[in-house]
């Protein structure tokens, strides 16, 4: 069977190496490990593991804004979430973020050796059809509009979520966002579909078969 290669980031030392004990003890090979987001960041793509095993919660950031920050440099990369906490919108942002799985930390250490070898393979550990459901559950996909084929995928995303009547600071929770980015994606996707003020996405998201015109720029 393959060495599947780890890399570990959480912010508890005892619980770093309670892991590495456990994944050593079953062939595994720990390549790196951190307390910090933003050191994770750096250091996942250069070293390429197999798999991260990321903590939900650390105090520089999230396991899920690691996960997908690393993913946007390469896809391949796979990402675990790793937490204390049952909570859905962690699930939810997880999923969006590319994660292979979200696991509470009450897990058996054999099953999580499993999990760990299965999403290292390639394979997603979530129910099927739940990432579906979930991209579905933030999108309220309103009638062809040329102009929405201008927008990314994050800012149909924001979009729906400002059309749900969500700040920029509840967006920035849902989608595991700084909220000065939320802003950005905002500014951006007014400027796209013509508009100038975010309650005229908001009615045209809610309302598509009767889009609000656009506000002609003086």
């Amino acid at each position: 069977m393959k060495n599947v290669t780890v890399f570990l980031l959480d912010d508890h030392e005892l619980v770093r190496r309670g892991l590495r004990e456990l994944l050593e003890a079953e062939g595994c090979v720990i390549v790196g490990e951190s307390g910090s987001a933003e050191e994770a960041t750096r250091r996942i793509p250069a070293l390429a593991p197999d798999i991260s095993i990321l903590d939900a919660r650390l105090p520089d950031g999230t396991g899920i804004e690691v996960c997908r920050d690393v993913r946007s440099i390469d896809p391949s990369l796979s990402c675990v979430i790793l937490t204390s906490y049952d909570d859905d919108q962690a699930l939810r942002g997880a999923v969006l973020a590319g994660a292979s799985g979200y696991i509470l930390k009450e897990i058996l250490g054999s099953d999580l050796v499993g999990k760990a070898r299965r999403a290292a393979a390639g394979e997603s550990l979530f129910d099927p059809g739940l990432k579906e459901r979930i991209i579905a559950g933030l999108r309220d996909d309103p009638q062809e509009d040329v102009r929405l084929a201008g927008l990314t995928a994050q800012e149909k995303k924001v979009l729906a979520l400002i059309g749900g009547g969500l700040t920029n600071r509840e967006i920035g929770v849902e989608l595991f966002l700084a909220e000065k980015t939320v802003k950005n994606y905002v500014s951006s996707l007014l400027a796209k579909l013509g508009f100038q003020r975010r309650t005229q996405a908001a009615v045209y998201i809610s309302r598509p078969a009767e889009p609000p015109a656009p506000t002609p720029i003086r």
